[in-house]
């Protein structure tokens, strides 16, 4: 199983309580974003084209803590930049374990095995490695050589110390099914937990604008790429979501379900889209117009199917429907019948 059951039962819980309270609109996972700067310089990536001024910019432990109380998400994702440069990480993430959050530490992995060491295995920590591919088309994507095969190093030294540890990867157009599935099979062969897929979104800072899927393309990608899906494989996902990717159903998106704070404040109206930012949480939920926002209703996210704005709503499928828990249960016993 890609997910333990105490986070399973954690979710659940919490989704079926605000469903109970009768809330609209909740979090499911803080996307928190404590700097932007990074090691790498991938193309597609549109967080470290800010000036130096911005680059430079840090949050404390403290807003941090004070993000997550503030939010009440179960789950915390800390992406980037390369969070590992952050020199109070470890700090950072005590703090968000203290509160018994399950936290997502996303990182490209050339820093992780020499940082392994100031942090402590615990079922709240998972290291999320950025992979996008067999090692060409890795080294392709983040526009370095090298990096796929230190990625796979520190991989193998956090599953040997007793880290969680998930693949992320980021599939673009041109992307191979064929070598993605033989990427799966690499993946699963170094012991990850699960792996986590989404389609490319066309941040508007990224330098390569070419290689973002349309939503028609990630559909047949996605399609080919999860036929008959082999069963060693574990996806660290809602399998609702996976067939979404697929098309084989259709959903509205919920950016609310994946809140972004950043060194500039709360994010609007999602991690990919910054049309201002709010004070607090609060704020966000009831300044930002979500009307506004959507495929069908903004240009801007005509093609966007990713992770952060669509899992919410399968999950929200899961525990609102009968048709949604029960091919949850199905797919989570037989994920052949995706």
């Amino acid at each position: 199983m890609a997910v333990p059951i105490s986070q399973m039962y954690t979710v659940a819980k919490y989704v079926m309580m605000q469903h109970w309270r009768g809330v609209e609109r909740y979090p499911l996972v803080l996307m928190l974003e404590p700097l932007f700067r990074c090691n790498l310089e991938c193309a597609g990536c549109g967080k470290i084209q800010y000036p130096e001024h911005v680059l430079n910019r840090r949050l404390t432990p403290e807003q941090c803590w004070a993000a997550a109380d503030e939010c009440g998400a179960p789950i915390v994702s800390i992406p980037g930049g390369e969070p590992l440069i952050h020199p109070e990480m470890p700090e950072i993430v005590r703090g968000l374990i203290e509160r018994k959050k399950y936290v997502y530490l996303c990182t490209n992995g050339i820093l992780l095995e020499r940082k392994l060491k100031e942090y402590t295995p615990s079922k709240y920590l998972t290291f999320s490695i950025h992979m996008d591919g067999l090692q060409e088309d890795h080294d392709h994507a983040v526009c370095r050589e090298g990096v796929y095969e230190t990625a796979v190093k520190a991989i193998r030294a956090a599953v040997k110390a007793g880290f969680r540890v998930t693949t992320n990867t980021t599939l673009f157009d041109g992307a191979d099914p064929v070598r993605m599935r033989r990427f799966f099979d690499e993946m699963m062969a170094l012991g990850v937990e699960g792996m986590m897929l989404s389609p490319g979104y066309s941040y508007e800072k990224a330098p390569d604008q070419q290689s973002f899927l349309k939503r028609d393309r990630t559909r047949a990608l996605f399609a080919q790429l999860l036929r008959r899906p082999k069963r060693q494989w574990r996806f660290n996902q809602s399998p609702l979501f996976l067939e979404f990717l697929m098309g084989k159903r259709d959903y509205h998106c919920t950016p609310w379900g994946n809140p972004t704070y950043n060194i500039f404040g709360w994010q609007k109206p999602c991690y990919l889209l910054q049309d201002g930012y709010a004070s607090s949480f609060q704020a966000l939920l009831q300044e930002t117009a979500w009307d506004k926002y959507g495929s069908d209703r903004n240009p801007k996210c005509a093609d966007c199917m990713v992770h952060c704005g669509y899992e919410a709503s399968a999950v929200r499928d899961t525990f609102s429907t009968w048709n949604g828990f029960f091919r949850t249960v199905k797919l989570t016993l037989f994920p052949r019948a995706i």
